[in-house]
């Protein structure tokens, strides 16, 4: 586990020495030694590393990484260039082109959210091959919460986009009044028709982000090939 060492690591330092840490941490190296677990350990934290604190507009919380071979690094929804687009991240893209006119891309690679200020975020941040959540319960809740809980302090305005219960179960962290809280079904081919599809996130963040002199986030991924 590569340590954090942007503008994240001042606020996020206490839980390093905390005592579900250091259990969470010893469970991990042991998962990693003993099993095979998905993302690579370099980039466990990339949501933190690719998206500085002091840069965050958006915030959109998924729950934990593909547990598919070749699939995660790091970024919820995201996959590497190379790997097939996984079907929620196709919904996701329906929703971009009929919100916002962008075309469908041919790769679900999403750093340019990333480096644009979109920090995307899972509540638990490693898992098992071929597992979904396998690696719930063993206290990446707790820090993903306390990244929650300092993005939630930010004395500016950034948007939070909630999809599915378990990423709506954050919305009592967030009570400051600067912020956007977007809700809406979980983009997975089970729920998306149940709300996600409509729910115009992408325009309405852009709207508030542009209502407060920040610049809009550009949300088309290009194709790669």
């Amino acid at each position: 586990m590569p340590p954090i060492t942007n503008d994240w690591l001042l606020p996020l330092k206490a839980e390093f020495s905390k005592p579900y840490y250091a259990r969470l941490y010893k469970k991990v190296m042991e998962e990693y030694r003993t099993r095979l677990i998905f993302p690579a350990p370099d980039d466990i934290f990339n949501a933190f590393a690719f998206t500085p604190l002091s840069e965050v507009k958006v915030v959109i919380l998924g729950q934990d990484p593909y547990h598919g071979d070749g699939q995660a690094h790091g970024l919820c929804f995201s996959v590497k260039p190379d790997v097939e687009i996984p079907p929620s991240l196709e919904n996701i893209y329906k929703e971009l082109h009929d919100d916002c006119g962008c075309y469908v891309p041919d790769n679900g690679y999403l750093t340019k959210w990333a480096d644009q200020g979109v920090m995307l975020l899972n509540t638990v941040l490693t898992v098992r091959a071929h597992q979904a959540n396998s690696h719930r319960g063993i206290g990446w809740e707790e820090f993903t919460d306390a990244a929650i809980r300092i993005l939630n302090e930010q004395d500016r305005p950034i948007v939070f986009m909630l999809w599915g219960r378990p990423a709506q179960m954050k919305k009592s962290m967030l009570d400051n009044p600067k912020h956007l809280i977007l809700e809406a079904p979980h983009p997975s081919p089970l729920s998306a028709f149940r709300g996600f599809f409509g729910c115009r996130h992408f325009s309405r963040a852009n709207k508030f982000l542009t209502a407060n002199g920040l610049s809009p986030i550009d949300w088309q991924i290009e194709n790669k090939h």
